[in-house]
């Protein structure tokens, strides 16, 4: 078979508090939505337009990060890429296309000073909390970016 990829990675920021549900077997669903934006220039007109795109977040069985994912704060998420169908009220199938997060670091944002850390998705690779296991204050973006060998020079913007 041949080798595929499925990653995603997102910087943006929530367009609304996250919310948690429970399924019937008590697994804890968090929901939320990400804004991205891509700017650039129109060849014809010389303007600058800009593009905001929405993606739905899915995290699972991490019932406490709804607390800290509130309207406006900057987040990196990675995660799948997830596709999937139900049926509607009148019978109607619908398609949804969602990240499934495996990761989930909140960065801050709205000037409010708060401190980069992650907001307890597991990576099963660096421990509880995904901080490699170890307890304490949370770390910083740069450490969490750092052992991916991610510089200020790799960052876009």
């Amino acid at each position: 078979m041949a080798r595929s990829v499925n990653k995603v990675l997102l910087i943006g920021n929530l367009g609304r508090d996250a919310e948690t549900k429970f399924t019937p077997s008590g697994a804890a669903v968090t929901r939320f939505s990400v804004a991205t934006a891509r700017r650039w220039k129109d060849q014809q007109t010389n303007e600058w337009k800009e593009e905001t795109n929405w993606t739905n977040v899915v995290v699972w069985r991490q019932e406490n990060v709804a607390n800290y994912l509130t309207k406006g704060k900057q987040v990196y998420v990675e995660g799948r890429l997830q596709t999937r169908s139900y049926d509607d009220k009148d019978g109607k199938k619908v398609y949804a296309t969602e990240v499934v997060a495996d990761e989930v670091i909140l960065l801050g944002g709205r000037g409010d000073g708060s401190e980069g850390f992650e907001a307890g998705v597991q990576n099963p690779q660096r421990g509880p909390g995904g901080r490699g296991g170890r307890g304490g204050a949370p770390s910083a973006p740069e450490d969490d970016f750092g052992s991916m060998g991610v510089t200020d020079d790799d960052v876009p913007f």
